[in-house]
This record gives C-alpha cells, structure tokens and sequence, in this order.
C-alpha cells in the first residue's frame, strides 16, 4: 500500500527582497514545521512531520512546493497562512506564503503553475511602455509550456495583444 500525498504550490512574498539569497529548503521546511506545531501542538506537529518535504524551492520567484500525506494536509494548509516570518541563523525576514494551488500530484502542480505565469505574463502586457518590452513578454508567454500538455479550451481561444 502506497501513502497518498498533497502537493501545496506556494508563492513566498518577502518584505526585504534582498533576503532571497538567505532562503534554502532547510529554513522553509524549519519555519513550515515550527508554524504547525505553534498552532496544532504537538499531536499537529507530529502529524505533519511525517510526510512533509520541501520538493522544490525557487528563491528568485518564490515558488515553493510542498509535499505531505493526505491526512495531515488540512493541518499544514491551515497553518501556513500564519507564517509572518522566515528564521534563519538568527535573523527573521518579514514574509507572508500565499497558497496557490493543492493538488494530488507534482505534475498538475506543474500545469497549474505554467497557466498562473501565463496569466501574470498577460498583466504584464497590459502595462508595457514599449514595443521591446512588449515583444520580449510575448516570447515569454510564447515560451510557457510544458512538453506533451494538452491546453484547455478556453486558454487555446484566447488572443495574446
């Protein structure tokens, strides 16, 4: 019998963005961790503990992705709202974890995190000064893909200005 696991794709937002150097799955997992036993106890942090792992960080964009077992994921999900700060070696970064998606495995993770940054690259479109900035977005949502995927409908129909 195999465990079952949630996948939480997480965007971390920084107050001080020159922190993002400071920032490794280790200090995520620690803070993750410790924000889950402060609002669960110990019975909350020995759930969670478990299955939890940081399967992928990205401090540049601040995506994270989370993995825990299916039983305890409401207990991780409740949590990570009430993380205000990021510790680590004895400094503490203001921060917030906006959840983005939860899913059942990494690749709808995947798919959902490529129609997230082509909609983000869209809002950037709108607001370019200039056709060089302009070109330069639409060979980025050009770009976005994921190898063997098959789009949605109604992301297909949609005309790129």
């Amino acid at each position: 019998m195999r465990f079952k696991s949630r996948y939480f794709l997480c965007e971390l937002v920084l107050e001080d963005p020159r922190w993002k150097q400071n920032i490794s799955q280790g200090t995520v997992f620690y803070n993750v961790r410790e924000a889950v036993a402060r609002l669960h106890g110990d019975f909350g942090a020995a759930a969670c503990s478990i299955g939890l792992s940081v399967k992928y960080l990205n401090a540049y964009t601040g995506i994270i992705l989370l993995r825990c077992r299916k039983d305890s994921h409401q207990l991780l999900w409740s949590s990570l709202p009430f993380i205000t700060s990021l510790e680590n070696r004895g400094q503490r970064c203001a921060c917030f974890i906006n959840t983005l998606h939860i899913g059942g495995t990494i690749r709808t993770c995947q798919k959902f995190l490529i129609q997230y940054n082509r909609k983000q690259l869209r809002l950037l479109l709108k607001n370019c000064k200039n056709p060089e900035e302009k070109d330069a977005i639409q060979k980025s949502i050009a770009s976005c893909s994921l190898k063997n995927v098959e789009e949605p409908e109604f992301m297909a129909d949609e005309e790129i200005d």
